[in-house]
C-alpha cells in the first residue's frame, strides 16, 4: 500500500509528533512519517523521533540572516526528502506567504482552541478568562493568515469549573493526539484518492 509521505516541524517535545509516528506505524495508515525537522537544537521531540526510528534534523533559524533563507533550507530539505504533506506541532515559527504558498493545501497544523476562537498563544487562559464552557483543539489547513486556515477536524472538551490554564493543557493533550492522527489519516487518503 502507497502511503503519503510526511513531515513533522517540531520545535519542542514532540508529543504529538510521537502519536503521528506511532499510528503510521500501522500497515493500514496512510501516512508514513518520513522525517521531522526541528528549528531549535534542544526539542527533546528529536530523542523521541530517533527512539521511534523516525528521520531528524535540525535546521536552526538562528544560523540564519533571514526568515526567507530559514524557509528556503526547510523546503530545500523537505523537497529533498521526497515530502509530499507537512503536519506542523509545537512549531514555534510563523510561516511567511511564500513558504505557505509552496505547500498550499499539504501543511496542517494543530491548535490548542475550537477555530476561530482564540487564534495565537495562551489560549486555555483566554478560555478561561472569557468564562467558555467549552474549550477544545482544531487541526486546519495553514495559509497566510494565522490560525485561518479551514478546519479539517474538531475536538471539544467541557471546561470544568476547577480548571486552570494548566489543567485544561493536560486534559486536553490526549485529545489533541488523537485528533491529529485522525486528521492526518483524513487529509493522506484524500491526497492518496487524487494521485
Amino acid at each position: 500500500m502507497r502511503k503519503i509521505r510526511t513531515a513533522v516541524l517540531i520545535s519542542g517535545r514532540g508529543s504529538n509528533m510521537a502519536a503521528l509516528a506511532t499510528a503510521a506505524k500501522s500497515e493500514h495508515y496512510p501516512a508514513n512519517i518520513s522525517l521531522v525537522i526541528s528549528n531549535n537544537p534542544n526539542a527533546g521531540g528529536l530523542a523521541k523521533a530517533g527512539d521511534l526510528g523516525v528521520t531528524s534534523m535540525t535546521i536552526d533559524h538562528n544560523q540564519f540572516s533571514s526568515r526567507r533563507k530559514f524557509e528556503m533550507a526547510l523546503d530545500a530539505a523537505l523537497s529533498q526528502a521526497g515530502i509530499e504533506l507537512v503536519c506542523c506541532a509545537g512549531f514555534m515559527r510563523v510561516l511567511t506567504p511564500w513558504f505557505v504558498d509552496r505547500w498550499k493545501n499539504r501543511l496542517l497544523n494543530i491548535h490548542p482552541s475550537l477555530l476561530p476562537k482564540y487564534k495565537g498563544l495562551n489560549t486555555h487562559q483566554r478560555a478561561i478568562d472569557a468564562g467558555d464552557k467549552e474549550h477544545g483543539c482544531t487541526v486546519h489547513y495553514v495559509t497566510a493568515e494565522l490560525d485561518g486556515g479551514a478546519a479539517v477536524l474538531q475536538y471539544t472538551l467541557d471546561i470544568k469549573k476547577s480548571d486552570t490554564a494548566d489543567s485544561l493543557a493536560q486534559r486536553l493533550l490526549p485529545h489533541e493526539q488523537k485528533l491529529y492522527v485522525k486528521a492526518l489519516k483524513k487529509v493522506a487518503t484524500e491526497l492518496l484518492s487524487l494521485s
